[in-house]
């Protein structure tokens, strides 16, 4: 890859562009971010976004200005926020040398499309669709190849039973666990599921609170990255675990070096 270049893989859900974004890192040059010459890292777009917010934004960019490459899956652009952040960063990275890829399900020039229509972030829509090239993977969602029929739901007992014989595993309350998210910041869940084996929960009523489903998508995204399973009950809203029903409870884990969110 050529210094101070981007490359973005746009695609529908399930062509490969993960893949390929991952193959693209390990055969780049160096060994990784901490590596002694040429320094690269990957990094989902999410874990990008909390970096910034957690260290700052110029002390981000000073931290990754010595990387060769930053590769970034699932760039997506949630708020305006996010546009003006993630835009500005990866500007001032390009013109330092440190060449990006990214994966996407969505144009450059299409992000944050529909979310909002402030016309101050057309500029900074603009300025990040010049930093790529772009290249369409095509292809159908390996997910839908195939698959055979969906499981019937355990029951109360079944989900129980699995979580008390799991050496590992976790069974919450899904109002108390929501409750625990809501206590850190979202970078914190990459620690919080050290060691966890599996995450069983109880499954309630549909969630109507944003702020709650983006946490649960972080933590889904933090248990799918670490190749952790999660098993759901049946039951239904009103339904709640017992303390009998398992020992541990993720929604009691304090991740090393826990600090409370700020915001939500």
């Amino acid at each position: 890859m050529l210094p101070g270049v981007g490359l973005y893989l746009d695609g529908g859900f399930g062509v490969g562009k993960t893949h390929l974004l991952a193959s693209a890192y390990y055969e780049l040059p160096g060994d990784g971010p901490d590596a002694a010459t040429q320094p690269k890292a990957f990094a989902t777009f999410g874990e990008l976004t909390q970096l910034a917010g957690v260290f700052g934004f110029v002390e981000c960019i000073d931290l990754l200005a010595g990387y060769t490459a930053l590769c970034i899956d699932e760039f997506e652009l949630d708020d305006p926020g996010n546009t003006t952040l993630i835009s500005r960063l990866l500007s001032q990275l390009v013109e330092r040398g440190v060449s990006v890829a990214a994966t996407s399900n969505t144009l450059p020039e299409q992000l944050g499309e529909g979310r909002f229509a402030a016309q101050d972030f057309l500029r900074e829509i603009n300025t990040l669709a010049s930093i790529f090239t772009t290249v369409r993977i095509e292809g159908p969602d390996y997910r839908h190849r195939d698959l055979p029929p969906a499981p019937v739901p355990l029951s109360d007992e079944e989900v129980a039973a699995h979580a008390a014989s799991t050496d590992g595993a976790t069974l919450d309350d899904f109002d108390g666990l929501c409750a625990h998210l809501a206590t850190m910041h979202p970078s914190r869940y990459l620690t919080l599921i050290e060691g966890v084996t599996a995450v069983f929960s109880d499954r309630r009523a549909p969630i109507d609170d944003q702020h709650v489903a983006l946490r649960l998508v972080s933590l889904t995204d933090r248990l799918y990255d670490a190749g952790t399973p999660v098993g759901g009950l049946r039951g239904q809203a009103g339904h709640h675990l017992q303390r009998g029903d398992a020992g541990r409870r993720l929604s009691e884990e304090v991740p090393e070096g826990h600090f409370a969110a700020t915001g939500s």
